[in-house]
């Protein structure tokens, strides 16, 4: 009987509104890139493997189950079959359809569905079933499917087609073949069984034997006789798709899924877990910190196939007090927010950018929201650190082999499902890692169930999340809204202190957080000795000395601690700085290779007789100046070593100020983000992009007045003034035309263009010929006209 429905998925497409095309670009924004020329382009891009691989990849698991059962059946599918085969609620079955004809994965009438080949093509055997019997058949010649036909009772048939027809009628029906399966051998069953749920093929010796009912020596003859089986090839038997529907009592599932699985929640105060995560949000922004300030004066090495080296890993993290794995992470995030960047020495060294200084001008909330921003973005797999990969080589942080694109999706996801949960209610990793199978279960597999375990952790490193729970800035964080996650967090950070309490035992305790300002000043005269609740700072003579060199005095240094010091300056404090100031420069060092000047002759002599400078080979140019065979850092190195305070100069004679806080990666830097998935278009990009696609498809399929489909016609010359008025009333209306054009080297062509603006004697148009947008005189326009009104 005749029927409307559609031939072909194109056909499909222009039965729907612009709102339906929207849905399909913004489920499948992949195939927004380029704009499709008309809806057969869009289409045939929809079609294309990686673009439905893709598409099935963001399917959840109910949805995924609902494309099985599809696949299961031939085309046309019928709804009702999908219903009787899957076994969900009627309303979540139709739901799903929907989706999924939204999203150009099935077309046609309502109840009467066509499944994309390349998506039958990409899912395979579906659910763990074998092929159709009148597929399998095919393996089979004309003798055997004749002696397989009087095995089963059916009358014969010289057409092996016709011989698999029948034979799967009788499998597909259930009556016939449940009397089949009750006259079956004992161990038959079994065997069967053992295929029912995938794989659907077992090797077996001479699968394919010549067998007959009567001669059946063992239950596998006698499943191959009665056709339950059948022979693949000469080693496989695979069971045939209606038998294994039988034997799952006529389900494709044996379980539908159509809602997530219920998340192993334990319930803990929302303030408890506010004030847990704002502590950690303080530490790392400290820890972060505190990397950097390290590496701007003693910046390690990179490898030359990029990354850290071991001991530069376990150097960092016991100068920071962390596990390696936390110090990955620092690294890691500080690179991906641009603080962190390699030099570009010849010998690359990991520097601080420019950008790290204003990112510590900052206040801690925004600082903080910087590091958390990247780490969410980042396709980067700090977890990864340390592991070998299939070349059995170490994957370093900062190395080139981190990058993973699922990151980003199962870190949103994993947070995701946190924050739909209660405030305050932590869940389980297990319970997490089985939601993210059932959302996404084509995508990660054990890569994804690690990141969910990372996730967490990093989360609570971070201060996302707190006792495994999500923050209340976290969830502003995950709803989008960034400045009030800060803006949050602030109010939980305590605030920061502008003094610290000098001690006698030439240390420093700051009972809290310390202004940025104080904080990196008391780093330059200071060491750390221990964080927590306070920190406490270590004066030496090589902290001391580490200021002078950075151009301070010693009355800058007791300024400094008289300003800031809620306790008197300790009279060992004072004694230790001004001895170190009085010895610092007494000895200059120079190039030589290098030099060192003294006007005292008396410790020149030390010098030259003291052991522990004879590698530098010294020698006695004059009463005042010794030469060295040794770099100008090696012997201020060694010299401070003995016991003096030498200061370096320059060809002019005077004090090097030497700023060891002041090294950074110099150029441009690109933080290391790979884009794992399209960004979402806009709602403006969309109908735009729908607007085009129609004009086109229109361009396509235009019927002129003689019967004939659209293509070059002829245009009459018209006026200026009437070729303008149609343009700008194209421009108003949104409606596409056909034009005549004569370019600039007298080549005259016909296009199809949808005006967008006309001025200056001149039009802006999409044009559909190639496929962007151009500028056109109007006065090389020969002719124009609406394509519904085209002539002959």
């Amino acid at each position: 009987m005749p029927t409307d429905r559609p031939r072909s998925l194109a056909d499909d497409l222009r039965t729907r509104d612009d709102a339906a095309l929207q849905s399909l670009l913004r489920d499948r924004p992949d195939l927004l890139n380029p704009v499709p020329s008309d809806l057969a382009a869009l289409a045939a891009r929809a079609t294309t493997r990686p673009s439905v691989q893709r598409a099935l990849d963001h399917l959840d698991r109910f949805h995924l189950q609902v494309v099985e059962v599809l696949c299961a059946l031939p085309d046309p599918v019928d709804v009702d079959d999908v219903h009787r085969l899957l076994g969900a609620d009627a309303a979540d079955t139709d739901r799903a359809l929907a989706a999924l004809r939204a999203q150009a994965l099935v077309y046609g009438e309502p109840h009467a569905l066509v499944v994309v080949r390349t998506v039958r093509e990409t899912i395979g055997a579906p659910a763990g079933l074998g092929p159709p019997a009148e597929q399998a058949l095919q393996a089979y010649g004309p003798a055997r499917l004749a002696q397989l036909l009087a095995d089963l009772g059916l009358p014969g048939t010289g057409d092996p087609v016709e011989a698999a027809r029948r034979v799967a009628a009788l499998l597909a029906d259930r009556p016939r073949l449940d009397a089949q399966l009750a006259a079956a051998p004992p161990g038959a069953l079994d065997a069967l069984q053992a295929l029912a749920w995938g794989p659907p093929a077992g090797r077996v010796e001479r699968a394919a034997r010549d067998v007959d009912a009567a001669t059946a020596r063992s239950p596998l003859d006698w499943l191959l006789a009665h056709g339950l089986l059948v022979a693949g090839d000469a080693s496989t038997v695979v069971l045939p798709r209606e038998v294994g529907l039988h034997l799952r009592g006529g389900r494709v599932h044996a379980h539908p899924q159509p809602v997530p699985p219920d998340l192993d929640l334990t319930q803990r105060p929302p303030e408890q877990v506010d004030r847990t995560a704002a502590g950690a949000a303080f530490t790392v922004v400290r820890l972060v910190e505190e990397l950097l300030e390290l590496w701007s004066t003693e910046p390690p090495k990179a490898l030359r196939a990029g990354g850290l080296g071991v001991r530069e890993r376990a150097r960092g993290a016991a100068v920071l007090d962390v596990d390696e794995a936390t110090f990955a992470l620092l690294a890691e995030v500080a690179h991906t927010c641009g603080l962190l960047a390699p030099s570009a020495d010849v010998d690359e060294v990991w520097l601080p950018t420019p950008a790290y200084d204003e990112w510590r001008a900052a206040e801690p909330a925004a600082r903080w929201l910087t590091l958390v921003s990247a780490w969410l973005e980042t396709t980067r797999v700090p977890g990864l650190a340390g592991r070998k990969d299939q070349r059995d080589r170490v994957l370093a942080p900062l190395g080139p082999d981190l990058d993973r694109g699922v990151a980003p999706q199962v870190r949103r996801a994993v947070l995701a499902a946190l924050a739909d949960a209660p405030a305050g209610a932590a869940a389980t990793p297990a319970s997490l890692t089985e939601r993210l199978r059932w959302a996404a279960p084509r995508r990660g597999g054990v890569l994804r169930d690690e990141l969910v375990g990372w996730t967490l952790h990093e989360g609570e490193v971070l201060g996302l999340v707190g006792r495994g729970a999500l923050a209340g800035h976290g969830r502003l964080l995950v709803a989008g809204d960034g400045p009030g996650a800060a803006e949050r967090l602030a109010t939980l950070l305590p605030q920061p202190l502008d003094h610290v309490l000098l001690q006698a035992d030439l240390t420093a305790v700051a009972p809290g957080p310390l202004t940025t300002d104080l904080a990196h000043r008391l780093r330059m005269v200071a060491d750390v000795e221990s964080t927590g609740g306070a920190t406490v700072y270590r004066f030496g003579e090589a902290s001391v000395r580490r200021a002078l060199d950075a151009g301070w005095s010693a009355a800058d240094l007791l300024d400094l601690f008289s300003r800031h010091s809620k306790t008197p300056v300790p009279q060992p404090l004072t004694y230790l700085v001004e001895d170190v100031a009085r010895r610092h420069g007494k000895i200059r060092v120079g190039l030589a290779s290098a030099y060192v000047r003294s006007d005292d002759e008396t410790t020149l002599g030390e010098i030259v007789a003291d052991r522990r400078a004879v590698h530098l080979r010294l020698r006695r140019l004059a009463p005042t100046v010794l030469a060295a065979q040794a770099p100008v850092d090696v012997v201020l190195d060694r010299l401070r070593e003995m016991g003096y305070a030498p200061a370096a100069e320059g060809p002019d004679g005077d004090v090097v100020v030497r700023r060891p806080d002041s090294r950074r990666a110099t150029g441009r830097h690109r933080p290391p983000r790979l884009v794992a998935e399209p960004v979402s278009p806009t709602d403006a990009l969309l109908a735009a992009a729908v607007r085009a696609v129609r004009a086109g498809d229109r361009a396509l399929t235009a019927v002129r007045r003689d019967g004939g489909t659209a293509g070059p016609v002829r245009l009459d010359r018209r006026p200026v003034a009437d070729i303008l008025a149609t343009l700008q009333e194209a421009v108003a209306t949104g409606q596409p035309l056909w034009i005549g054009y004569v370019n600039a080297e007298g080549q005259a062509s016909q296009r199809v263009i949808e005006p967008i603006g006309v001025e200056g004697g001149y039009v802006s148009a999409y044009d559909h010929h190639r496929d962007e947008v151009r500028t056109f005189a109007v006065h090389r326009i020969t002719g124009v006209s609406p394509i519904a009104e085209t002539g002959s």
